[in-house]
């Protein structure tokens, strides 16, 4: 690899990794040096500052290096975050909701079976918008995840508590029980 490459590489592993990473680790991913590597990240750095990037790198203790986003450039980079952040709920999205908390907790085959399609992307969307969480493992063949609605989903629809959700077909029964009993009644493990 020719300087440029090396460069590229670091800038990709930075850019990947998200975190701090320590210049040791990054010189055993490219096969160099650790010094070499320090003055690479230290050439990128000037690069970045020089041309006046968007990008910037950070320096921590022990050696650690974090690309980032300037901080002058912050408020674009918040109304962007912010956008997809408040992107409306799709109706799947809408669907498996529904399933998690008027049944809660359930695992992903049980949503499948109520919603009759593939719905692990559905759920890994919502869990990362931190509308559902696990709920520890059901006492099933497989111990498969539970899945539970989370208190943001009740801040974002405007309930203070499940039992505040619509009856099912007009029905006049109670909601589903508090969260703390369902894993004894269903013979769970709680996560802690």
């Amino acid at each position: 690899m020719n300087e440029q490459q090396k460069l590229g590489a670091l800038e990709a592993m930075l850019f990947a990794n998200g975190e701090p990473v320590e210049a040791a680790r990054l010189a055993e991913a490219m096969r160099i040096e650790p010094a070499q590597a320090e003055d690479l990240l230290r050439t990128l750095q000037a690069e970045y500052d020089t041309r006046d990037s968007g990008l910037m790198l950070l320096q921590f203790e022990g050696g650690r290096w974090q690309m980032a986003s300037r901080p002058y450039y912050g408020e674009v980079v918040k109304r962007i975050l912010d956008t997809r952040h408040n992107a409306p709920l799709s109706p799947a999205a809408l669907e498996v909701l529904a399933v998690i908390a008027y049944n809660q907790p359930v695992s992903r085959s049980f949503i499948e079976q109520v919603r009759g399609v593939d719905s692990s992307s559905t759920v890994s969307k919502l869990l990362e918008r931190g509308l559902i969480e696990e709920a520890g493992r059901l006492d099933l063949p497989g111990k498969p995840v539970a899945f539970r609605v989370t208190d943001t989903f009740l801040r974002v629809f405007g309930l203070g508590s499940l039992a505040d959700l619509p009856p099912l077909h007009d029905e006049e029964e109670p909601a589903p029980a508090p969260e703390e009993e369902l894993p004894q009644q269903l013979g769970m493990e709680e996560t802690p």
